[in-house]
Order: C-alpha cells, then sequence, then structure tokens
C-alpha cells in the first residue's frame, strides 16, 4: 500500500514533467508552426523546391512583389521590378533591393507570405533570402535574389482556377543582437 506522502511525491513528479514538458512546447511551437506551414502552404505560406515543376502550361500568371519595412530599420526596402507575368512551371529570378541609410551597421530578417492564400501551396521558392539575417554595413546597398516557380496544378484546383495574380510580400524586421554576439 502506498502512503500518502508517495503518491504526493508522484504527482508533484507528474506536474513538473507535464510544466517541462510545456515549456519545451513552448520554445518549439514558432520553428514547428514555420515548417507546418512550409509543408501546407497554410496562411499563403509558399513551399520550398529544390527546382521547377515538370513541364510549364501555355497560360500565364501575374506575380507581383510587394517590399515592406519595420519603422525601426533604418532601410530602403524595394522590388527591382513590381510586377512579372510568367507560365506556371517556368523558373523566375526576380531581384529585391535594401540599403542601409545610415552610418552604422545594422540587420534586419525578411518574412513573407503569399495573397491570396489559396496559391501559397503552389508558390514554389528554390532561392529566397526570408529568415537569414541580412547585415548591411552604413550606406550599403545588396541586391537579392528570388528564384521561384508557380505549379502548373494551380489551374487544375477548383479553388484556384479564379486566380489571376499572384502577390508575394515581404516584411523586414531589425534582429538585434547584444553587444557580445557582434
Amino acid at each position: 500500500m502506498t502512503t500518502l506522502a508517495q503518491k504526493n511525491r508522484t504527482v508533484g513528479i507528474k506536474a513538473a514533467l507535464f510544466g517541462l514538458a510545456m515549456l519545451g512546447l513552448a520554445f518549439a511551437s514558432v520553428p514547428l508552426y514555420r515548417i507546418f506551414c512550409q509543408v501546407t502552404g497554410f496562411g499563403g505560406t509558399t513551399m520550398k523546391a529544390e527546382g521547377p515543376a515538370p513541364g510549364a502550361v501555355a497560360g500565364q500568371i501575374g506575380v507581383r512583389f510587394d517590399a515592406n519595412i519595420s519603422p525601426t530599420l533604418p532601410w530602403k526596402f524595394e522590388p527591382e521590378q513590381a510586377t512579372v507575368r510568367i507560365h506556371p512551371g517556368a523558373r523566375t529570378t526576380i531581384y529585391y533591393k535594401a540599403s542601409n541609410y545610415t552610418a552604422r551597421r545594422t540587420m534586419g530578417t525578411a518574412t513573407f507570405n503569399v495573397t491570396p492564400t489559396q496559391a501559397g501551396q503552389y508558390f514554389s521558392k528554390i532561392e529566397c533570402f526570408c529568415f537569414t539575417e541580412q547585415v548591411l554595413k552604413g550606406g550599403e546597398s545588396v541586391r537579392m535574389p528570388v528564384v521561384f516557380f508557380v505549379d502548373p496544378k494551380i489551374a487544375e484546383d477548383p479553388a484556384t482556377t479564379h486566380i489571376d495574380e499572384i502577390t508575394l510580400s515581404y516584411t523586414f524586421y531589425p534582429v538585434e543582437k547584444t553587444a557580445s554576439a557582434r
């Protein structure tokens, strides 16, 4: 027969383990959500691809490029071209340009999304600067490529057959590092 102290100890250990599991889940939730979105295309998240989809199709679709920046990041950020018309399945490269207008080194990282959200699962990026820290010296400007394709299956999905234009939108945010990490 177990004593009351043993029962209390067991309950305490289980509660502590549950608390540690919840803490671990809290730290893992952002990367897990990012992976979930990249795998499913949820919320307009684009898909990651190694190369273009096989067989570009005859029709065309427009892709609009949008650039936003946090007011606390002293950069100018813009696409080099506002729109392109592409054949689904065709590999396409465009460039964004970022410029640091201060005299000091600054860092930023970009997040992205695709609208309409139904198109996210068909928009595949082969190369991108998103989620990577970009470091710009004072006065420096850089060109950042985005290589992508739109999966030809977008024309077969009843939820996306009406889509004539997709918007790829990036937002840059500052990355703050401690003095010891610089």
